[in-house]
């Protein structure tokens, strides 16, 4: 996986969360997870596909998604409801499409798939890409972790 493909996600999730959380967003060391992973409990997934192919994956705690979400709204909330959960995926387009904007403007050209949102515990996520995953932790003080998870390779 080419690192120009994980820079600009990385760049506008921090950017996107330090403005619509008005917190200090720190962004954490990289790391690689193999192709099965668990999940936190909320994951929002956006696909891409065009002269690459992969996924980007938006994972967290129900915990931090509520904080978000409630943050977002300017309200709290005790439930995952479908305003929260909107808000989440939401969220994920946000930060998707101000990287992609990076990525087009260096020349690459894909497509996204509008966010999926899954929730619950006991959760993996797996995929056949056959590329390890690039994890990019953001650390957002009392509203939790998010961590970006990029899974992309170029189209063969």
């Amino acid at each position: 996986m080419r690192v120009e493909y994980i820079n600009p996600f990385s760049e506008a999730a921090f950017n996107v969360l330090k403005e619509v959380l008005n917190a200090e967003v720190k962004r954490g060391d990289l790391y690689l997870k193999s192709t099965t992973m668990s999940i936190m409990g909320v994951a929002a997934l956006v696909g891409l596909a065009g002269d690459v192919e992969g996924r980007v994956l938006f994972d967290m705690t129900k915990e931090t998604a509520l904080a978000v979400a409630g943050a977002m709204n300017g309200e709290t909330f005790t439930v995952l409801d479908e305003m929260a959960k909107a808000t989440i995926q939401e969220l994920a387009n946000m930060i998707t499409a101000q990287a992609v904007t990076k990525l087009h403007d260096l020349g690459f050209k894909f497509d996204l798939t509008p966010p999926a949102l899954f929730t619950g515990d006991n959760m993996e996520v797996s995929n056949n890409l056959k590329v390890e995953a690039l994890i990019v932790p953001m650390e957002l003080g009392s509203f939790g972790k998010i961590e970006v998870n990029v899974a992309i390779r170029e189209r063969m």
